[in-house]
């Protein structure tokens, strides 16, 4: 079998990292300087490199982070309570293989965002299924659901993920449709799944929040076991990158 039909036979079976790097060894002749096991092996891990990158793009375009951030990217040189071998202890992400949750607390600026989205990028890079949602946003879609019917859809996918981030918890307080979804959400989770809120409220706040003191005990009660809680404080980080 020839080049040419080597070529369209890897393009029909999709192996477009192995067909890329044969094509480039084949070009400049680099397969004569390896063994036949050195060239099989940079092939496979041409193939292995294209897969999970393709995988990668596809896991952080469907989460739709607020922000493009990464655990190297996080500032510990700004005083704001950042725990580094607290964040380097979730960047391996075996909380997300214990079911555990984390809610990042803290006054406006301070980058529980910033958090939010390095953590779940970092849990891309490791294959896990992602979704970012601003709490009061996915309130709305999730109500728009129930009016056309494809509610229970929405909850059986979001379930499904192996993390979801709730970011800007408690903007306001929640009314009774509200506390039910909320109620419902981490319910279907609880134990099964991970977890992200981030809240400028004290956790103490968030039973008012909430405002039903039964339902308020029973989301409290399914997100603070087996949580790490990181809670910031210092000036805000926008004012201090705003001088700089």
């Amino acid at each position: 079998m020839n080049q040419t039909a080597t070529m369209q036979k890897l393009e029909e079976m999709r192996l477009s990292g192995f067909a890329r790097i044969y094509r480039q060894m084949q070009e400049v002749g680099m397969n004569k300087d390896f063994t036949t096991d050195e060239v099989i092996a940079h092939l496979v891990q041409a193939e292995w490199d294209d897969r999970y990158n393709r995988r990668m793009h596809r896991l952080v375009t469907k989460a739709r982070f607020r922000y493009q951030a990464g655990m190297e990217l996080i500032d510990y040189v700004a005083k704001r309570n950042l725990d580094k071998v607290l964040m380097l202890r979730l960047s391996s992400c075996e909380w997300i293989n214990r079911k555990q949750n984390v809610i990042i607390i803290g006054s406006t600026g301070l980058g529980k965002s910033f958090l939010a989205s390095a953590l779940g990028h970092q849990a891309c890079q490791q294959g896990y299924k992602v979704i970012y949602r601003n709490c009061s946003k996915l309130f709305d879609e999730l109500k728009i659901a129930k009016a056309d019917g494809s509610y229970i859809k929405e909850i059986n996918r979001i379930e499904k993920l192996d993390l979801l981030i709730l970011d800007d918890f408690g903007l306001k307080p929640l009314d009774n449709s509200q506390r039910l979804m909320l109620l419902e959400l981490l319910e279907d989770r609880h134990g099964k799944r991970s977890t992200i809120i981030t809240s400028q409220l004290p956790f103490k706040n968030w039973y008012d929040v909430i405002g039903e003191p039964t339902i308020a005990d029973a989301i409290l009660d399914r997100l603070v076991h087996s949580s790490h809680r990181i809670e910031l404080d210092g000036d805000s980080l926008r004012e201090k990158y705003k001088n700089d």
